[in-house]
């Protein structure tokens, strides 16, 4: 995973990374977190080396931390595709919670060239590993920045 973090001058710099779809190592997840400091914007997207068809443009979710219960943020889409929805906004939720922050999740990512075809097996690993990922480079540009 290569990642690229900001400098502590250029507050909001996007930070991209991307990292094999686990079970399908031909499929990139790629991701750009931006961190404001009074919010995070997360996108998602899937690469395959031969691309069949243009993706679409996904879902777009807003989740922010609900003071009278931490264990559940609060969420709403802001752009609904089927197909992405769920996911985004799970992953909008786990982020809201962790970073104690609202986040914009942006989500375009697909299973369908996972190793079994996008079983719950597959999304749920992909699920694990993009809040590993989002968490880590979180915890990363906050000890740079120290």
């Amino acid at each position: 995973m290569a990642a690229t973090l900001p400098n502590k001058e250029a507050p909001g710099t996007p930070i991209a990374v991307s990292f094999p779809l686990p079970r399908a190592p031909q499929t990139e997840i790629h991701v750009q977190l931006i961190n404001t400091g009074a919010s995070l914007l997360v996108f998602l997207t899937t690469t395959t080396p031969t691309p069949s068809t243009a993706a679409p443009l996904g879902s777009f979710v807003y989740a922010m931390p609900n003071r009278s219960s931490p264990a559940n943020p609060l969420s709403t889409p802001l752009y609904n595709y089927d197909a992405t929805v769920d996911f985004a906004t799970r992953l909008a939720k786990v982020l809201a919670r962790k970073a104690d922050k609202p986040v914009y999740v942006g989500n375009s990512i697909g299973f369908a060239s996972a190793g079994m075809g996008g079983t719950v097996e597959e999304q749920m690993e992909g699920f694990r590993r993009c809040v590993e990922v989002v968490v880590g480079l979180l915890e990363r540009e906050k000890e740079s920045s120290t």
